[in-house]
């Protein structure tokens, strides 16, 4: 199966012609979806095998947590300086460099032996992840045509599809002992493969694209004011925040409170790990071209607010009840975060990296700093109050009200 997702996925490097040079190039969305998957699945494996990790290293839930902190900083301290520079220089083959490192990374980790050693794989990890992000938003950008919400979807199913297997990956690493997180290498080396073929098809179009990219941003100068755009993005951001930092409490320690509060295994809540991030996956892809057909502001609207009721009745039910809301709130929540980049990037024209960059990089800075911080009310508190805590997040969705209404705006300068 993943021999014939790469020959499709290599197929995606036939030049467009100018032709169709507006339209979705969509065999190149999917080799990106495809190598979102491959680069998210590794990247969960640190998250899936946290309690092999802290049973080994008689790790606390502080340290668990600054593992977190590790990756997600080293992710996001560098996600908004590779977009801005590559809005400047563009780097086609950059791609393929990142899931290098992440591969480096993913190597060290099998090998580690005391805590230290997990703190530098974490951190390569998130530096390959923070070349991929903005680049890889860029390319499916580029190869939107007029349907980025579509576009940005499909990249970002890929990834959470890739989350969503971390748990499935962890089952094998918890049965078969840490060495085996090298089995995984196979996966960044097919990462590494598609991506150079992807980065073929970004150099082959790059001058096109970039010739566009400069009319399209002559075009909506001014479409909103900088004070509005400021204040809309500062609204935004603080959406991210919510969405991630509630988005945390369950995939680092939604195990830990399934096996805390209702007593079961390691095994049954690594499946209720995967049952919530594959509903994550699901919802996904939902959120851009809803945002296409409907206005993206209503999505965000949506998927932010309206995960607040089940997250609030989440701690106090039972546990079918629990991996039921758990499944709801997954589909609203990740339907978000399109929305909320291609919003984002309609507000500032032509920084297309710049935006992807700082909107990734902030998010993994709040995962980082929210795992950390959860991790140490956890410790003090219980598990099951982080939870209660938490669900009051969503409730940030109200901000959403005091968005301007961008497509119309567009449409009357139109």
């Amino acid at each position: 199966m993943a021999t014939k997702l790469a020959m499709e996925s290599a197929e995606a490097v036939v030049p467009a012609s100018p032709s169709v040079a507006e339209q979705t190039v969509l065999k190149v969305l999917l080799a990106l979806s495809f190598s979102h998957l491959l680069n998210d699945t590794i990247q969960s494996l640190l998250p899936a095998i946290y309690p092999l990790l802290k049973e080994n290293y008689h790790l606390t839930f502080t340290q668990v947590g600054l593992i977190t902190l590790t990756f997600q900083v080293t992710a996001s301290l560098l996600q908004p300086v590779v977009g801005y520079y590559t809005d400047r220089r563009p780097k086609p083959y950059s791609l393929a460099a990142g899931m290098g490192i992440t591969l480096v990374g993913l190597v060290l980790l099998s090998r580690a032996t005391d805590y230290r050693m997990i703190l530098v794989s974490a951190a390569l990890v998130g530096m390959g992840s923070s070349i991929f992000h903005p680049e890889a938003s860029r390319v499916a950008h580029m190869a939107a045509g007029g349907r980025l919400g579509f576009a940005q979807s499909l990249f970002q199913v890929g990834g959470n599809l890739g989350s969503s297997l971390g748990p499935l990956a962890g089952l094998i690493i918890v049965a078969h002992g840490q060495t085996s997180i090298l089995w995984f290498s196979a996966v960044a080396a097919l990462g590494i493969y598609v991506l150079v073929q992807v980065g073929g098809w970004y150099q082959r179009n790059l001058a096109g694209h970039l010739a566009r990219a400069k009319a399209r941003q002559h075009a909506a100068a001014s479409t909103v004011p900088r004070r509005t755009v400021v204040f809309s993005i500062g609204i935004l951001l603080m959406l991210i925040f919510s969405k991630y930092f509630y988005l945390v409490s369950l995939t680092n320690y939604y195990t830990f409170y399934l096996i805390e509060k209702f007593h079961v295994s390691v095994r049954e809540s690594q499946l209720c790990l995967f049952v919530f991030l594959f509903s994550v996956a699901a919802g996904t892809f939902f959120g851009g071209p809803l945002g296409d057909r409907f206005g993206r502001k209503y999505v965000i609207w949506f998927s932010i607010l309206g995960v607040a009721p089940f997250s609030l009745v989440l701690p106090h039910v039972g546990l079918a009840a629990t991996v039921i809301l758990s499944v709801f709130i997954g589909a609203i929540l990740s339907s978000a975060f399109s929305a909320i980049l291609v919003y984002a990037q309609e507000l500032i024209p032509g920084k297309v990296g710049l935006v992807a960059g700082l909107f990734f990089g902030f998010a993994f800075g709040i995962s980082g700093l929210a795992s950390a911080a959860l991790g140490k009310l956890a410790d003090h508190m219980g598990i099951e109050y982080v939870f209660f805590v938490c669900g009051f997040l969503p409730l940030i969705g109200l901000l959403t009200g005091l968005l301007p209404n961008v497509e119309t705006r567009r449409s009357a300068k139109a």
